[in-house]
């Protein structure tokens, strides 16, 4: 909560003590009888992070019955999820350090990464059992979204597809669908009207985009102690990112300059060094794509709001828009 401002300190200093609730039950869930599962599996959640769905489910169950017991858990299985893919991203993208501390491939290998993650999707799916079929399905769904959409990326896109239209695609899979289910969840078992859950949902795919194209901006323009992971890590691995694309569509228009044009070379060349690497970080961040991608998120936000326009006036619908754009401001 303390990285993410809801502009309201009464409802924040209610949704705190669910919050560090949230964390308890967050380290007895990833907790395991083997040593080796319980160490690794404890790895991410003891590096921390911004539990940016945990916070988002307990807010959207504000918008009814936030005491209710089920919203803890619906918290709990999000975060799990998220954690599970991190695990299986980093090894795809050889991240080396994640949340400020090395990526669990970098330290026990590959396999263990991938057998970690899916560990804490066990327990994931354990705890949403207890929530009822309902919940059951709807993580499956979310699931199988985040899948496809790391499918996609992998892959890329095909020469009869628009390279933007299928980016934003692949983060409305990989990164909206899961914030999407955190607000629903939260709203369902809140005891919300189906109308708000359906308001919500659609708040939360949309601010799950606005926030994947922010860190597109970070990603170029802050450094490792900020963000905890390495700055261009992206670049390096080939991963497409809104500016790279936006540079790659001004270079075919025919109305780049030389130095776009060299710049996007040296993007598709060899950036196995530190110093290719940092001289292409450092030149793409002061590039236009970038503050184009910034706008891009400032536009993302606004969807999500305007998806919550019709939720009656309070301390909750004005948290949710206040979160939407502290989801963006950090790449301000």
């Amino acid at each position: 909560m303390a990285t993410l401002a809801i502009g309201n300190d009464a409802l924040e200093a209610e949704l705190l003590p669910r919050l560090e609730l949230v964390e308890e039950r967050l380290r007895d869930a990833v907790s395991q009888s083997d040593k080796l599962a319980d160490t690794t599996s404890r790895h991410l959640v003891d590096a921390g992070g911004k539990r940016l769905r945990p916070v988002l489910t307990l807010l959207c169950a504000q918008l009814g019955d936030g005491a209710r017991p089920e919203v803890l858990d619906a918290a709990v299985v999000c975060e799990l999820t998220h954690l599970a893919t991190l695990y299986h991203d980093d090894v795809m993208d050889s991240a080396p350090t994640r949340r400020g501390a090395p990526s669990a491939h970098e330290v026990w290998g590959n396999s263990v990464a991938i057998l970690t993650g899916d560990l804490l999707f066990a327990r994931a799916s354990r705890v949403v059992a207890g929530l009822g079929p309902d919940a059951v399905r709807i993580q499956a769904e979310t699931f199988e979204r985040l899948c496809l959409g790391q499918l996609h990326e992998t892959v890329g896109a095909s020469e009869a597809d628009d390279p933007i239209a299928f980016y934003l695609q692949v983060l409305a899979d990989k990164t909206g669908s899961l914030i999407a289910t955190s607000a629903r969840l939260g709203a369902m078992f809140g005891g919300c009207p189906a109308s708000v859950v359906s308001q919500v949902t659609a708040y939360g795919e949309a601010a799950g985009v606005a926030f994947q194209l922010a860190d597109d901006v970070i990603d170029v323009r802050s450094d490792a102690a900020t963000t905890g992971k390495t700055p261009g890590t992206d670049l390096r691995e080939g991963v497409p990112t809104m500016p790279v694309l936006l540079l790659r569509r001004l270079v075919a228009s025919g109305s780049a300059s030389e130095a776009d044009v060299a710049l996007l070379a040296d993007i598709d060349g060899d950036l196995s060094s530190d110093d290719a690497l940092a001289s292409v970080v450092e030149r793409l961040a002061a590039h236009t794509v970038v503050d184009q991608t910034a706008e891009l998120a400032q536009q993302w936000a606004r969807k999500a709001k305007d998806a919550i326009a019709r939720l009656p006036e309070g301390d909750a619908s004005g948290a949710l828009r206040t979160f939407a754009d502290a989801l963006v401001a950090r790449a301000a």
